[in-house]
């Protein structure tokens, strides 16, 4: 005979595991720190190679002032300005990214706390039938 919170158990575990939890159950096998520091490295290497690709543009769409002002540029300040705005978008999206991706990790530490309890809840049914059955 079909056991109905089996039935009900097992499906909002199968729910969980179709939706979040291809995702919750990889980042199980992180800590938080080492999940955030991940992405974090991550994010890093994304926005230098964005920023990179942003000022080539800009000198490809200014490349005719920049030829014709090649002597008078003071290339230094150019230099100076363009590592600090770096830096500001740097710290911006890091910041965010750290802040993002942590709250993304509690929240799935949240979600799987709920699964575990619904496996250990499937496994004292389980543990039932098996006492039933041998009482039998």
């Amino acid at each position: 005979m079909i056991d109905n919170r089996k039935v009900r158990i097992m499906t909002r575990m199968s729910i969980y595991e179709k939706h979040e939890g291809k995702e919750d159950l990889k980042f199980n096998r992180y800590f938080k720190s080492d999940y955030a520091r991940l992405q974090v490295l991550k994010t890093l290497i994304s926005i230098s190679f964005a920023y990179v690709v942003v000022v080539m543009l800009v000198v490809l769409y200014k490349l005719e002032y920049f030829i014709d002002n090649a002597l008078v540029l003071d290339y230094p300040s150019l230099g100076k300005m363009i590592l600090g705005w770096y830096i500001v978008v740097l710290a911006v999206y890091l910041v965010g990214s750290l802040v993002g991706y942590s709250l993304k990790y509690q929240f799935s530490r949240k979600r799987l706390k709920k699964y575990y309890s619904l496996l250990r809840s499937l496994k004292d049914i389980y543990k039932e039938e098996d006492s039933y059955n041998e009482k039998k």
